[in-house]
């Protein structure tokens, strides 16, 4: 089946919420009906942007999914610092990013964790984006799919087959991530499909089928129709790319340039 491609731009702990504004200005100015018809394009700033984007996404109608970075598995209570679902939810995110591969090895986001932020996200009307990957030392050791099929069963816990259909699966190597270094196109291409094969065998055809997996790890404008020519690769999540306008246009429009 046909899946829509979807190019989320994860800035990261970057950008205040003026720049942010003036990011997302010039992506739209760069953008077209066309593009937004071929891809869902998504811009997940920090926190502290994410009033303003919304703002400015909603009064100019533009297109562009909102997500979130991250957020806490409970609804409300004692948690200094964190962002709860529901408080994303009232911004009109779409989407939360869980399990970021810095939030496992910085911040301590097991396996459970993420999950629990999977079924927050879900139980509030938004779509995670679950990130699994594997590192470098697991790489050489030959144990990147076993590494992110644990990964990829232990996330979608209690997570019912209509609800895995509709959400985005990030494979992140984490080697790759900020490195410079990407996986190539072929090697992308397995881990995605060892991941589609890890939901099918936990569901169905139906459900492998229709959730949307993203590559990310050094994704930029020269290396994206290679990984977008692969079967199983439904998009990118984008770092330091989307950061420039320009760029992450460039990545959106993979197919027309």
């Amino acid at each position: 089946m046909a899946r829509k491609p979807i190019m989320a731009g994860n800035w990261k702990m970057n950008l205040d919420h003026l720049q942010a504004i003036q990011v997302v200005q010039q992506l739209a100015y760069h953008l077209d009906t066309t593009d937004y018809d071929a891809t869902d394009v998504v811009v997940i700033p920090p926190f502290t942007a994410l009033r303003s984007i919304q703002t400015l996404i909603e009064g100019d109608r533009l297109p562009i999914g909102l997500g979130a970075q991250n957020c806490h598995w409970e609804a409300a209570g004692a948690f200094t610092g964190e962002v709860s679902a529901p408080m994303l939810a009232k911004l009109r995110a779409q989407y939360v990013i869980c399990g970021h591969s810095e939030r496992r090895t910085l911040f301590g986001d097991s396996d459970e964790i993420v999950n629990r932020k999977v079924r927050a996200v879900l139980a509030h009307g938004m779509t995670p984006i679950m990130c699994v990957g594997e590192s470098e030392e697991q790489r050489t050791a030959g144990e990147q799919e076993h590494v992110v099929s644990g990964q990829v069963t232990a996330g979608l816990h209690d997570v019912t087959g209509d609800q895995a259909a509709d959400l985005v699966v990030a494979y992140e190597p984490i080697w790759a991530i900020g490195t410079g270094k990407t996986a190539t196109s072929e090697d992308a291409q397995v881990m995605c499909a060892a991941v589609r094969g890890v939901v099918r065998e936990l569901y169905d055809g139906s459900v492998a089928d229709s959730i949307r997996i993203q590559y990310g790890g050094s994704v930029k404008p020269g290396n994206v129709r290679d990984l977008m020519a692969q079967a199983d690769i439904d998009g990118a999540l984008v770092g330091g790319a989307s950061l420039d306008p320009d760029d992450f246009a460039v990545i959106c429009r993979f197919a027309r340039t």
